[in-house]
């Protein structure tokens, strides 16, 4: 039942969109109002769900951060003449385009040592950094395309002008073309920072301390099936209630850039 809520109030057409961010939060206070045993748990319990939550917000910026760099030099690397070079980028995006994000962070997790030595010294590996690397594979690979698709999309007559100007070709790409690219890649890039967001909800099962993480040990310490529903509608409500604000965004700058 909570799940098509959250579903039809992400949609743009539903009536409730505009009250979507108090909906949820109304709900939880609301069954907390019910039983004031049930409503203590839960004030206690926040500040370790809070904690868990900011690991998945930590996360979600580090994978993009790093996506995003990868992805603009893998997107540039896509259109160069050279096949060495193109074909094996073209690969790298196609494969992990389509690879579940579960699968990409349990090899992460497995792949790269618990510890590295660094001059002699053992430095640990935390999970949360596998997690990243794990999420920032595909958030390139998506990056990668999107730029692609930017740059392609900006007429030849840009180039010529740039040529015209004395540029050489990297000039013009860095200084012409990629600041008109940034423009058109804005929309689908935060639909990617949504979608890696909520993956990040994955990294709890490879023992990540984040919000589903804390939410199940909560669950598990106070051992009440009303407090376990509650407190997974906390996790379900923090999300929804960073993700659709890009979600909303995301269209408001399709519609105005499209007018434009």
């Amino acid at each position: 039942m909570t799940t098509a809520i959250l579903l039809e109030l992400s949609r743009g057409s539903h009536p409730l969109r505009n009250i979507g961010f108090i909906a949820l939060p109304l709900v939880i206070l609301v069954w907390s109002l019910i039983d004031l045993t049930l409503g203590r748990e839960l004030v206690e319990w926040l500040p370790y769900l809070a904690s868990g939550f900011a690991m998945n917000i930590l996360i979600a910026v580090c994978a993009m951060a790093l996506g995003t760099l990868v992805g603009t030099v893998l997107g540039i690397l896509e259109l160069v003449p050279f096949r060495l070079v193109r074909y094996p980028v073209v690969a790298y995006v196609q494969v992990f385009r389509n690879a579940p994000h579960l699968v990409l962070i349990f090899a992460a997790t497995y792949i790269f040592p618990f510890e590295i030595v660094i001059f002699g010294n053992y430095l640990p590996f935390p999970d949360w950094v596998k997690a990243v690397i794990g999420l920032a594979v595909p958030a390139s690979a998506y990056v990668a395309e999107i730029t692609r698709g930017a740059i392609l999309s900006i007429p030849t007559t840009q180039w010529e002008a740039a040529k015209g100007l004395g540029f050489s070709r990297k000039q013009a790409l860095r200084w012409i073309i990629l600041p008109q690219c940034l423009r058109r890649s804005l929309p689908p890039w935060m639909n990617v920072a949504a979608s890696i967001t909520m993956g990040t909800a994955l990294a709890s099962l490879v023992g990540v301390h984040e919000l589903l993480h804390a939410a199940t040990d909560a669950s598990t310490a106070v051992r009440r099936l009303d407090f376990t529903v509650i407190a997974y509608i906390v996790v379900m409500a923090a999300f929804f209630t960073l993700c659709y604000p890009i979600a909303r965004l995301t269209r408001r700058l399709e519609r105005r850039f499209n007018a434009d």
